[in-house]
C-alpha cells in the first residue's frame, strides 16, 4: 500500500548519457542507441530558417538550448568533426535513430544540450548548419525515469520508514519483545482477524471479493487455521488475472509502488499485525494483503482497474504522483460502490479492518460520489478511520472516470502495457501507435470471427 504523500523517483538507469565531454571522450562512449530520458516538443525548425525559430533559454548572459541534427556526408563525417563546431559547453549528448533517415545522411539523430555566450548563439548555429542537415530545437520537457522491463522492478525498491516496531513509539509492538524478535505470520495472531472479517463480508463486501474469496479457501488454503503461502496465492492470481505477488521487506514509496503495478505485480508485506490490535494495522500487513487486496485483484474488471491508475503514474511529476497515489487510497484501498442499489465495499483496507467496514457502512462518514478530481486532493487519514468515502456505480464507472482523469495528465506520450513480454510499451511516435492499432485488429478479427461462428 503506498503513502499517498511520499513519491521517489524511480526506473531504470539512464544509459549512453554523456555529460560535459571532449570531443575525443564522446567518439569513444557514443553508439547508435537512445534509450529516453528526455521528450520533446514537436516544434522544430528547418536548416535554412532564421535565427528567430532557435528555442533556448537565457540567463546571466548564457542560452542553453537543444539542438536535434543528423550529419551530411555520413561517410566522411565522424561525430568528432562535427563537435569541434561547438564553440559551447555541452551539457548532455545522446544518438537514436534518425527520424528522417535519407540515402546519403547519417542514419543516426543527434541531440545535444549545450550552453553557450548569448553573444556566440548565432555563430554556434552557423556553423553546425554547414555540417549537419534537418537542424531544429525544442523547449524540453523532462519526465521522471520509470521501469520499462519487468525485470527492472528490482530498481524499485524505496522503503519508507514510516511505522517499525523498534522505532515508532505508536507501534502496537513496540513494548513487545516477542513480537519484535518474530516480526512474521503466525497462525494464532490470523485466526481472530479471519474469523471475525469472514463474518462481515457476506453483508458489507462486494460480490467480487466474496466470490473470489470463497475460490481462494477452495484452492489456495485459505482457513481460520492457516495463513497460505504466497506462491500459492501468487498462482491462483496469475491463473485468474495476470497479477502476481512479490515479497516487500515494508511500506515502498509511492512512484515504486504503483510502477510496479503498471507489471501487475503486487509488492506484498509478509508480517502480521500485533496481537493487541487485531482489527486494525497502522501498516500494512498480510491479512490486509490476503484478505483485502487479494481477492479484489482476482477480478478481471477490478485488476484492469488497478493498473489503469498506475500506467497513468508512468513518467508523471511528484505532483501528479501525489494525487494518484491518494486516488488509489480513496479507491483500491478504502472504496465503495453500488450493487443492486445497496453500498458495498471494494477498498482493501475496508476489508481487512472490522471496526472500518462497519465504520463505512454506517451513516456516521461523509459518503461521496466517485469524483477523481476532488478525490485525488481529499485530505485522508491513515491513524484512523476515514471521515470521507467515495462510491462509484460500479468498477466500469470508475474505470471510465479515471481514464479521462489520467488523460489530462500532462507527459509528452502514452504508455501501454505488453502482456506478451511483460513491458511498457512508450507510445511517442505514429509508427508506435499504427503498430498497435494493427495488433489492435487482429484482436477484433478474431473476436468477429468468433461471433461468425456461433451465430
Amino acid at each position: 500500500m503506498p503513502t499517498p504523500n511520499s513519491s521517489s523517483s524511480s526506473g531504470k538507469g539512464f544509459r549512453r548519457a554523456v555529460s560535459e565531454l571532449d570531443s575525443k571522450q564522446a567518439e569513444a562512449i557514443m553508439s547508435p542507441r537512445f534509450i529516453g530520458r528526455r521528450q520533446t516538443a514537436a516544434t522544430a525548425s528547418d536548416t535554412g530558417e532564421s535565427m528567430e525559430t532557435i528555442v533556448f533559454e537565457e540567463k546571466d548572459g548564457k542560452a542553453m538550448l537543444n539542438l536535434f541534427f543528423t550529419l551530411k556526408g555520413a561517410k566522411t563525417l565522424s561525430l568528432s568533426r562535427a563537435l569541434k563546431t561547438f564553440e559551447a559547453k555541452i551539457h548532455h549528448l545522446e544518438t537514436r535513430p534518425s527520424r528522417k533517415p535519407r540515402e546519403g545522411a547519417s542514419d543516426l539523430e543527434y541531440f545535444v544540450r549545450c550552453e553557450v555566450h548569448s553573444s556566440d548563439l548565432s555563430t554556434l548555429i552557423s556553423s553546425i548548419k554547414r555540417v549537419s542537415e534537418d537542424l531544429r530545437s525544442t523547449k524540453e520537457d523532462k519526465f521522471h525515469l520509470f521501469p520499462r522491463k519487468i525485470s527492472e522492478l528490482d530498481k524499485c525498491h524505496h522503503l519508507v520508514n514510516k511505522f517499525d516496531p523498534d522505532l515508532d513509539l505508536d507501534h502496537p509492538g513496540f513494548s513487545d519483545q516477542v513480537y519484535r524478535q518474530h516480526y512474521l505470520p503466525e497462525v494464532c495472531a490470523g485466526r481472530e482477524v479471519y474469523t471475525t472479517l469472514k463474518s462481515l463480508y457476506p453483508s458489507h463486501a462486494c460480490k467480487e471479493h466474496l466470490e473470489a474469496f470463497h475460490l481462494l479457501e477452495r484452492f489456495s488454503g485459505y482457513s481460520e487455521n492457516n495463513i497460505p503461502q504466497l506462491e500459492d496465492v501468487s498462482c491462483f492470481l496469475k491463473e485468474r488475472t495476470g497479477f502476481q505477488l512479490r515479497p516487500v521487506a515494508g511500506l515502498l514509496s509511492a512512484r515504486d509502488f504503483l510502477a510496479s503495478l503498471a507489471f501487475r505485480v503486487f509488492q506484498c508485506t509478509q508480517y502480521i499485525r500485533h496481537a493487541s490490535s487485531p482489527m486494525h494495522s497502522p501498516e500494512p500487513d498480510c491479512c490486509h494483503e490476503l484478505l483485502g487486496h487479494v481477492p479484489m485483484l482476482a477480478d478481471r474488471t477490478f485488476a484492469q482497474f488497478s493498473q489503469d491508475i498506475v500506467l497513468a503514474s508512468l513518467g508523471a511529476n511528484d505532483e501528479e504522483i501525489e494525487k494518484l497515489a491518494t486516488l488509489y487510497w480513496f479507491t483500491v484501498e478504502f472504496g465503495l460502490c453500488k450493487q443492486n442499489g445497496v453500498i458495498k465495499a471494494y477498498g482493501a483496507g475496508l476489508l481487512s479492518s472490522y471496526g472500518e467496514l462497519i465504520h463505512s457502512l454506517s451513516d456516521e462518514p461523509e459518503v461521496r460520489d466517485f469524483d477523481p478530481d476532488a478525490a485525488a486532493v481529499q485530505p485522508y487519514q491513515d491513524q484512523t478511520y476515514q471521515p470521507v468515502y467515495f462510491v462509484s456505480e460500479s468498477f466500469n464507472e470508475a474505470k471510465d472516470k479515471l481514464r479521462s482523469y489520467a488523460a489530462r495528465i500532462k507527459r509528452p506520450f502514452l504508455v501501454k502495457y505488453d502482456p506478451y513480454t511483460h513491458s511498457i510499451e512508450l507510445l511517442d511516435n505514429p509508427q508506435k501507435i499504427h503498430l498497435s492499432l494493427e495488433s489492435v485488429k487482429d484482436e477484433l478479427h478474431l473476436l468477429i470471427d468468433a461471433l461468425n461462428v456461433i451465430s
